[in-house]
């Protein structure tokens, strides 16, 4: 039977894992003791753990399902130009092992992830941001990105002094062409004359376009002498150069997945940080370990994050932001808006 999930909010931060190395890319492991569950297992997509973003939100959920339930996990990152056959192999190298869920992080393992489920019928997989696989042990774990970046448009365009702003993807592909539609959108409501800079820094994954950071800071330079003064990238490890551009430029950055204002790597640049459209990733990995470990109910189908279940949102760590009354107010209008059905958020 095919299911929805609500999606819990997670609440957990990240920390480092010791590294070792693998045949199908660098893992992390903790030894398993007293027979317990092998629990779940991990692989990252491009750019890898320590992006500050969509890996370490993933990464933040299987931490906490491994305390929680008293089980150790394996993660393993992900190797430079690799093939679909690459990450097949990873997947059942997780699999064959006695993980379960296993899970990909990223929409690059669809095609990896549909095999690996009908060569082992009995394992949980897991996959964040594809909705195709269609399998029975599959749980396709997905969100309303467009929504949180709509708010994330409004904020910004409440907060531009220049009633001017920029968008910044990773990949040109359809994903992330969410985040920019909702983006824009949002900002247009509040002023429909808001001139948008829009950038993508490749058109394929294995350009480097999630895990090229100096891309993400040349764009955003560019952005910026354009006269842009508040940047929103959807860019996986990338957007650390947009982020440490603006903080250079004493401009607006807007993170993304996790509350990058609560980053520790970014604590320098966390007075330019103005929020985040959060997408909780980590509350998806840690309610399907938590439906297979635990509940002995393995989830399954398609399990979307929107406002109204919290699988998406806004953060107001940045007391500049969380201070400011007329982006409060603007967001919280646009937040009920869109929870009640009188917004309708676009996606391309």
């Amino acid at each position: 039977m095919r299911r929805v999930s609500r999606i819990t909010i997670a609440g957990v931060a990240t920390a480092a894992l010791a590294v070792t190395v693998s045949a199908c890319g660098s893992s992390s492991t903790a030894s398993t003791s007293g027979g317990a569950s092998k629990g779940i297992g991990l692989a990252y997509d491009v750019g890898g753990k320590g992006d500050q973003s969509f890996n370490d939100a993933a990464y933040a959920g299987f931490q906490k399902a491994e305390k929680d339930f008293g089980v150790s996990g394996r993660d393993i990152e992900p190797q430079d130009n690799e093939s679909d056959a690459d990450k097949t192999q990873r997947l059942e190298t997780l699999a064959k092992a006695g993980y379960n869920p296993v899970i990909g992080v990223g929409f690059a393992y669809a095609g990896a992830l549909k095999e690996a489920a009908a060569k082992y019928p009995k394992v949980t997989f897991g996959i964040i941001d594809d909705d195709q696989t269609q399998a029975k042990n599959v749980a396709d774990m997905v969100f309303h990105e467009e929504q949180s970046s709509y708010l994330a448009g409004v904020a910004a365009a409440k907060a531009t002094k220049k009633n001017h702003i920029g968008f910044i993807g990773g990949v040109d592909v359809p994903l992330i062409h969410k985040f920019e539609a909702g983006y824009e959108q949002g900002a247009k409501s509040v002023n429909p004359n808001i001139k948008i800079e829009s950038q993508y820094l490749t058109q394929t994954a294995q350009d480097g376009g999630f895990s090229s950071p100096d891309k993400g800071e040349s764009a955003a330079d560019g952005q910026i002498d354009a006269g842009a003064d508040v940047l929103y990238a959807a860019a996986g490890l990338s957007g650390q150069g947009v982020i440490k551009a603006a903080a250079e430029h004493k401009v607006w950055a807007i993170g993304v997945d996790s509350d990058q204002y609560n980053q520790a790597p970014l604590a320098k640049y966390k007075d330019y940080i103005l929020t985040s459209a959060l997408k909780n990733v980590q509350g998806a990995v840690y309610d399907l370990a938590k439906s297979v470990i635990k509940d002995k109910k393995p989830l399954s189908g398609d399990i979307r994050g929107s406002l109204n279940n919290g699988g998406v949102g806004l953060a107001d760590s940045n007391p500049k932001f969380k201070n400011d009354t007329a982006i409060q107010d603007a967001v919280k209008k646009a937040e009920a808006g869109i929870k009640d059905g009188s917004i309708k958020v676009k996606t391309s």
